[in-house]
């Protein structure tokens, strides 16, 4: 097939008029399909094969978004739930993402319609906003919304976002809890809600501080700061028990990817970050902590160890 004429191109999507009229038919469309050049993601609707191969999960789900907002009208629907989250940005875990959750604006009733949740709900005009030309819930009402349907868990990590991005504060979050406090889905909330902490940085530091409340250990502080003996920040762990005598951190793939400088090699990071840990070491006696992903995997194991390292009953 030849190239796609610049506007396809250049677009996340684009249906099959769209297509028509830069010059395309079914023809030409079918067989880009076949030959691997454009990806068929809901009916109607289309995007070049290298954008949709190299969007992640969420990022193919905000193409689905837009396209469901362009299918069904942005006066007649606003984004929701868990795709008004990933629309503003927060990270999205553990979540289904095959499906595009809308509140319909128009009155039309709920329903699970395709590769669409249909939601039912009065909102007030206050409640709906624009970003990017898409329609969507306000993030404290979108991140509500979206817990409903999620484990405790996987709420708190929804609720420390909100609140490290700086989009509401804790007071804010509080009142709109309450406000909602009647929804379906909403008892299984006040734990994860009441623990909700701005100063976790990642899904990882939210999840390490749900697993020690889970498994009956000590909740950690977050972003603890460390100084040198001339008053200057030296390192800020992810997590502190200073009562317990111990700091705390997470260690992602993505921590490390992030921190690595033109030039370097992973290597040198992490031995950088062995450096930096000895050094938390000498100036606070303290033990430290890290935990992985794969450490939630065992939580028997990782308990048992956090505990001893805390010097706690586990």
């Amino acid at each position: 097939m030849e190239p796609l004429p610049p506007r396809l191109q250049d677009a996340p999507f684009f249906t099959t008029r769209m297509a028509r009229d830069a010059g395309l038919d079914h023809r030409e469309i079918a067989t880009a399909i076949r030959a691997g050049d454009l990806v068929r993601f809901r009916r109607g609707y289309y995007c070049p094969a290298p954008t949709w191969q190299s969007a992640d999960d969420v990022g193919r789900h905000l193409i689905r978004a837009q396209a469901v907002v362009d299918s069904l009208g942005a006066d007649r629907v606003a984004l929701s739930h868990v795709s008004a989250a990933a629309v503003h940005g927060l990270p999205i875990w553990d979540q289904p993402l095959d499906r595009v959750h809308v509140n319909r604006t128009d009155g039309s009733s709920g329903r699970i319609e395709g590769d669409v949740v249909h939601h039912l709900a009065q909102i007030p005009a206050e409640d709906v906003v624009d970003v990017g030309g898409l329609p969507v819930t306000v993030p404290d009402r979108a991140i509500l919304e979206a817990a409903t349907r999620a484990r405790p868990e996987v709420a708190l990590t929804l609720f420390d976002a909100l609140l490290h991005a700086g989009l509401c504060d804790q007071d804010q979050l509080m009142a709109r809890f309450r406000e909602f406090e009647r929804w379906p889905g909403m008892r299984h909330l006040h734990i994860p809600i009441r623990m909700a902490d701005g100063g976790s940085e990642s899904v990882g530091e939210s999840r390490g501080r749900w697993f020690c409340w889970s498994h009956g250990l000590p909740v950690p502080s977050t972003q603890f700061e460390v100084y040198d003996e001339h008053g200057q920040l030296v390192a800020t762990c992810d997590w502190g028990w200073p009562e317990h005598g111990a700091l705390g951190e997470f260690d992602g793939r993505v921590k490390y990817g992030r921190l690595v400088r033109p030039g370097q090699e992973p290597g040198d990071v992490v031995f950088a970050e062995k450096r930096r840990e000895d050094r938390i070491r000498e100036l606070t006696s303290m033990t430290v902590v890290r935990l992985t992903w794969d450490d939630f995997n065992s939580p028997r194991t990782t308990a048992q160890r956090i505990a001893r390292q805390l010097q706690v009953a586990g």
